[in-house]
This record gives C-alpha cells, sequence and structure tokens, in this order.
C-alpha cells in the first residue's frame, strides 16, 4: 500500500500524458489571497478553469468547470493556457512558429508539471506542454510570492528538430478572465507629457497595447495597465489586476473579448519585424510578465507591487537613497573645473549627499559643447576639465560629498571619432539617409565588440576613479532604419535584431553589475523612456520624465505609483513650472530627492528654507521609500491632490497634499479620511517644509486617535494661499 500511495502522489504531482489522457490535471498557482488554476481536457490540452479569490477547499476547483455551458468548437479553445497556431485553434496564438520542414502548424499537449520551493515565500510551478507530432517543447513557469499576491510569468521554447524552427510569435504570458465587463486603463504620451491615463470599456475585438521604437521603447506607452472586472475599480473598492511587461523593448498585449465576453490577455515581446530563429536543442526564454489581482481596489493592488518590487526586484529596494544636486539646468553644457568647485560647496551647503555632473564633460576633437556631437568619444575634455574627472571627485570629497556622473553609452553622434573609426558599429540602413533623434543614433549592441565598449566605457570610470558614487545612464534616441551590420556580417537575422539588442543591453548590464554591485544607477531615457521590471534589476531608481514641472509632476508620480514605489523615482527641484519653490520642494519629496537649481540664486530665506527641508526629508524619507502608499484624493478629479506613507508598523505616516485647480474657493474645504493608521493608537500632527516665517494653519498640539483620522478624516488646508502642505503623523507614546 505504502508503494502504492508514493506512485500515485508521484503521478499527480508529477503528471504523465498517458495518465492525463485518463484524469484531468487540475494545477492551482495560489498566493495568499488569490488563485490561477489550470485543467487538462479530455485532449490533454491545458486551459484556465478560473482566475480570481482564492478557494479555502482547493479539491473544489475541479467543479469549476462543470458550471459552465460555455464550449465552442469552432473557434478551438478561448482559455487555452498557451494558445498554438495552425490546428486546433483559430484564435490570436501566443505561439506561432514555422518548422523546419516549412510546416506552420502547431498543438501543444500537457506532458507533465511540478512546484518547487525556492522559501517559505517564493514557489515556481512549471508545465510541460509538446507537440505531440513535431519536436517542439514549451515549458510554462509560474513564480509566485505568496504574500505580496504577486505572479511573475514567462515562457521557455525549445526545438528538438533537426532544422532551425522560425518563431513568429513567442508570448510570455496568455490568461483569461470571465467578469460581466473589463475596464482596461493604459497609457500614452510622448517626451515631456508621459503617463497619460485612459480607461475604456473593452468590447468584441482585439484591443492592443504596443510599441515598435527599438530603443526607449516605452516612449509613447508603457508595457504596464490596470485592469478592472465588472466596474471600474476605486483605490478601496473593485477588482483589479495590474500587470507589467519586464522588457526594456519592443512589446505587445492583446486584449481580446471572445465571443462568450470572456477576456483573452496575450503579452510579450512584439513580433513586429522579429521573427527569431530556434537552431535544434536551443531554448529561448521569453521575459516575465507580472501581475497581481485585489478584489479591494487599486490601493492594495499597487502595495502588492510595491512590496514585491522592494524585496524582490529593484536594486537595493529595501535599502535608502542619496539626496543630490544635478548641474544640468545650472549650467546645461558650460562649464569648467572652478564653476564645478563651486557647485560642490553649493551642494554641501544646501546639505545634498551627493553632486551629479551631467552631459558635456567628454569629447575633444569633437567638444562635446551642444547636443550636435562628442557622443561616443568618453575622453575627459582636456578644456573643460584640464585635470580629468580623478580631480573633480576628490574636490568634492574635500567639499564633504560625494560625486556622481552622466553617461549616455548605447548612443553616438555622427560628429565623433566613434563614428569614423568605426561606422561598422553604427545602427543604421546602409542604402538609405540617416535618421537621427537628439542628433544621434544607437550603437549595435547585438555585437559582442559593442557590448564590450559599452561595458569598457563604465568599467574604465570606475577602474581610474573608484570613488564615484552614482551613475546616471541616459538613453535619448529610439531606432530608426533598424539594421545590424554585425548580424549581417555573421549571417545571421536581420530579423533578430530587435530582440538582440535588448539581450545584448542586459549582457552589458549583467556583466557591470557582476563587478560593481552596489553603485546606485538612475535609469534615465529622456525621461521616463524606458521604465520596465528587468531594467531596474540593474538600477536602484528611474527617471520618471524630463518634465519637471511640479504640477505635471503629481499627475505623472501619482500614475507611476501604481506600478512603481516611491524608492524608484527620482524628482528633482528644477526651475520648470510658476509655483514658488515649497510647491517644487513638497512635490519632489515624494521620491528620491534631487536639486536641479542655482542654489547661489536664492535668497536669503529660500536657501534657509531648502536647508531644512532637506534635513525634514532625510528624518522622514524612510517611511516614504519603504511604507505603504495611499492615494486619497485623486487629481484628476478634484481640485486637490493628497496621499500619504504610512509606516509598516502604523508608528507614523506622511501626509502630502497639494493644490491643482486655480478656480476661487479651490481646496480642502472638508476633511478626508486617512488610511494606514492604528485605529486604537492615538497621534500627533506636525507640518513640515514651513517657509520661513510663516505659521501652520493647523492646530499642532490636538491628538486625534487612529479611529478618527481614518473615519472622520483629516484636512491638511490646502487653499490659493497653502497651495502645497506636507503633514507628520506620529503616535503619541
Amino acid at each position: 500500500m505504502h508503494k502504492k500511495i508514493i506512485h500515485s502522489l508521484i503521478l499527480i504531482v508529477m503528471g504523465t500524458a498517458s495518465y492525463a489522457q485518463n484524469q484531468q490535471i487540475v494545477i492551482p498557482i495560489e498566493t495568499r489571497q488569490n488563485a490561477l488554476v489550470l485543467q487538462t481536457d479530455k485532449e490533454t490540452h491545458l486551459g484556465i478553469i478560473y482566475f480570481g479569490k482564492k478557494l479555502s477547499q482547493s479539491a473544489e476547483y475541479k467543479s469549476i468547470p462543470l458550471q459552465s455551458r460555455q464550449h465552442d468548437g469552432n473557434a478551438g479553445i478561448y482559455n487555452s493556457a498557451y494558445t498554438p497556431s495552425g490546428t486546433w485553434s483559430i484564435s490570436e496564438p501566443a505561439l506561432q512558429l514555422t518548422h523546419g520542414d516549412g510546416n506552420k502548424s502547431l498543438d501543444l499537449v500537457y506532458v507533465s508539471h511540478k512546484t518547487t520551493k525556492e522559501n517559505d515565500n517564493v514557489s515556481i510551478t512549471s508545465i510541460i506542454l509538446k507537440d505531440p507530432v513535431y519536436a517542439v517543447e514549451v515549458t510554462l513557469f509560474y513564480k509566485t510570492y505568496f504574500q505580496e499576491n504577486v505572479v511573475e510569468q514567462w515562457s521557455l521554447i525549445k526545438s528538438e528538430e533537426k532544422n532551425p524552427v522560425t518563431l513568429q510569435k513567442y508570448a510570455s504570458a496568455n490568461l483569461y478572465f470571465i467578469a460581466k465587463d473589463y475596464y482596461l486603463t493604459h497609457y500614452n504620451g510622448t517626451w515631456a507629457k508621459e503617463m497619460n491615463p485612459e480607461e475604456e470599456l473593452l468590447t468584441a475585438g482585439i484591443r492592443v497595447l504596443d510599441s515598435k521604437l527599438g530603443t526607449r521603447a516605452n516612449l509613447f506607452q508603457p508595457p504596464s495597465f490596470s485592469l478592472s472586472f465588472d466596474k471600474p475599480a476605486t483605490e478601496t473598492e473593485g477588482k483589479v489586476l495590474l500587470g507589467t511587461l519586464a522588457w526594456s523593448g519592443n512589446f505587445k498585449m492583446d486584449f481580446e473579448v471572445d465571443s462568450y465576453h470572456n477576456l483573452r490577455l496575450i503579452a510579450g515581446i512584439n513580433p513586429y519585424a522579429s521573427e527569431y530563429p530556434l537552431a535544434s536543442k536551443q531554448e529561448f526564454k521569453t521575459p516575465s510578465f507580472i501581475y497581481t489581482f485585489s478584489e479591494n481596489g487599486k490601493g492594495e493592488a499597487s502595495r502588492n507591487l510595491h512590496n514585491w518590487a522592494r524585496k524582490y526586484r529593484i536594486l537595493d529596494g529595501e535599502g535608502t537613497r542619496m539626496t543630490l544636486l544635478n548641474n544640468w539646468e545650472a549650467t546645461y553644457f558650460d562649464f569648467n573645473e572652478d564653476k564645478l568647485s563651486e557647485l560642490f560647496k553649493d551642494g554641501k551647503k544646501l546639505g545634498v549627499d551627493l553632486f551629479l555632473l551631467d552631459d558635456g564633460w567628454f569629447a575633444n576633437k569633437y567638444p562635446r559643447n551642444s547636443d550636435q556631437a562628442g557622443l561616443g568619444d568618453w575622453q575627459e575634455n582636456v578644456k573643460k576639465l584640464p585635470h580629468g574627472i580623478g580631480y573633480l571627485v576628490k574636490e568634492a570629497q574635500k567639499t564633504g560629498i560625494k560625486f556622481g556622473i552622466w553617461v549616455e553609452p548605447e548612443m553616438v553622434d555622427p560628429k565623433s571619432e566613434l563614428y569614423e573609426k568605426h561606422p561598422e558599429w553604427v545602427v543604421k540602413q546602409p542604402q538609405r539617409p540617416e535618421h537621427y533623434m537628439r542628433n544621434q543614433l544607437p550603437l549595435d549592441l547585438s555585437n559582442p565588440e559593442v557590448q564590450n565598449f559599452v561595458f569598457g566605457i563604465l568599467d574604465k570610470l570606475f577602474t581610474e576613479n573608484p570613488d564615484i558614487a552614482y551613475i546616471k545612464w541616459d538613453c535619448n534616441a529610439i531606432t530608426f532604419n533598424a539594421y545590424s551590420p554585425y548580424l549581417e556580417k555573421t549571417k545571421q537575422k536581420q530579423s533578430q535584431f530587435y530582440v538582440d539588442y535588448v539581450k545584448g543591453l542586459y549582457k552589458v548590464l549583467e556583466k557591470l553589475r557582476a563587478k560593481y554591485p552596489k553603485v546606485p544607477m538612475m535609469l534615465c531615457s529622456g525621461g521616463g523612456g524606458r521604465v520596465d521590471y528587468e531594467a531596474l534589476k540593474y538600477f536602484t531608481e528611474f527617471w520618471p520624465s524630463d518634465n519637471t514641472d511640479p504640477l505635471e509632476r503629481i499627475f505623472m508620480q501619482w500614475e507611476y505609483s501604481y506600478f512603481f514605489p516611491a524608492i524608484a523615482q527620482s524628482a528633482h527641484v528644477t526651475d520648470w513650472g510658476k509655483q514658488p519653490l515649497k510647491f517644487r520642494t513638497d512635490v519632489a519629496m515624494m521620491g528620491r530627492l534631487g536639486y536641479d537649481i542655482v542654489v547661489s540664486h536664492l535668497n536669503e530665506k529660500d536657501l534657509k528654507f531648502s536647508q531644512q527641508a532637506v534635513a525634514s526629508y532625510n528624518s522622514v524619507k524612510d517611511v516614504i521609500f519603504q511604507g505603504d502608499l495611499f492615494r486619497l484624493v485623486d487629481p484628476t478629479k478634484n481640485s486637490y491632490a493628497a496621499l500619504m506613507f504610512a509606516a509598516k508598523n502604523k508608528s507614523k505616516a506622511i501626509l502630502f497634499s497639494y493644490l491643482v485647480g486655480n478656480r476661487n474657493g479651490d481646496g480642502s474645504d472638508t476633511p478626508f479620511r486617512l488610511e494606514g493608521l492604528d485605529g486604537t493608537k492615538n497621534y500627533k500632527v506636525k507640518e513640515l517644509n514651513l517657509y520661513p516665517e510663516t505659521k501652520s494653519a493647523l492646530k499642532e498640539d490636538q491628538i486625534y486617535s487612529g479611529e478618527y483620522l481614518m473615519t472622520v478624516g483629516f484636512n491638511p488646508v490646502v487653499n490659493a494661499r497653502r497651495t502645497s502642505v506636507v503633514v507628520e503623523i506620529e503616535v503619541v507614546p
């Protein structure tokens, strides 16, 4: 009996094709609150039978299909866990390929599955599917983060065919949802106008979100979205899924409402101009599709992602961040050692941790005095910096602050020595005129020589100047005239380029982090052109937009916050916008605080205020970085905005509120309810960032219970005279 029981357990956990023919296999993918349930049918095809709140009795999952009367043999299996093309299904495929003999048909049947635990919180379920005729195998991976209610999903495609297989479409995830209605929130924009949300009711047909830009692929649309079920979700109510693709290149997401009004979602690399050859015994791993689901609104879903990202994905996500002073808007390209040395002193006077030297420090034959020339020639400009970067690092240290530097290593100006020496490294069509963005072109990162060159730029900086404490990595151009001289020379397919470019970028970053694992790096792509969770494995933060107008940033940072925690968002105080310095500073404090101003131009009160603001920020930034975010008053629907970060132990919270309207009477006339506090504890409030010689409108000697603040609410008194307010809410000992 004992041996029979063990044998039965092996069959249930691992499965076999013959066993599956006789008994349908049920595979629950569960987190603390949610479940995705897969099941084989009589033909051993794998389908999705449930997505939503986890059942306490998992044995009941197998009964779910018995309730359905939706059986459509015409379109194949709508709910396929990974839809093949060319055989029994005529639905939009997750995998489309051409076999080595030219045949374009594909079928995938269940073979086996297993679940392994990395630790008490993280598990990976892998499911093997095979074509019964051709030697093609797909493994579906579902990595669950139990406490965070996050699933990371990808696929691994293998071929044992004698001749190469050509992949035409190769998705990361294929999901299926059943609800009354589906509301998709997606984002659009362009340079300095990123993250504009649009919510739409999905109707019959396919809604596509995609990018074909190559580099800086997020410029017009990010690979992130939210999906509400039955009705539009609010912050605290409704069923909602937040999803994002961890890929820094072209992406495509298909949202198909099928003939039963159910929703199919297919997400992955964009197959546009990207047929990919797969040789015998080779593997193709797709990027991760990351998602979380909540039945309690968008706020809980976003906190799920934040908790996951800080712990498992963002570099040093559970650490801290330095404040900095950047010289870009103070000097642009016009600086020298003396100017920079004065700025070091300004940074020290301000109280920041680091000085960041931006664009313009390099190139000699074609000096980098504008964005017209020099990109690619990474030697210090001897006229501006006769003593080199090493001198600046030491001068900054003497002043008492650290030193960081800007690079854009993936790009080249046509007017540069690099372009003259290595035109074969440049992405351009050989028979067409060059087309520029910011007067530059991408380098061909599919080429291992170029990968070594790009790594060498950073390696040389660090080797010669080991005390460099920060890197700003920029990427200002998209890919026009996509063509790889390297792929042509090595007789590979040009259709590999878009994928191989991104793979090459990751190889460089992997190598860089292996040698320099801890140096903070900002992911900057001319603003929010490259914001994804694969790149953020290597970067500590990203630059949301080149638009630093604080009013615009309130809206942008609000939308980014659904997918990325505050510790990952860089926010600078600049001269953009018409708002007073206090307003600009208060907004920038919602992320990693930096300054891009001329400190010497500040009057006495502005300087005093800024110094106090940096000190206040340092005293509360741990709550902003590691606390739970609650969006309280939506700026798109009200004349003011409010959000707060609450410490995990509920001992402290930081409330930010801003006037975003300009009509008479706009502001916070009534209190709004706070969240994330302990209803049984008492709290005192204190206004931070008061401008010198002004008094708070708040009654700061009053004690409020957490129950009061979360039931009756609190009014920070935002109006035309108090356009921005920051409040510290702290438990009374």
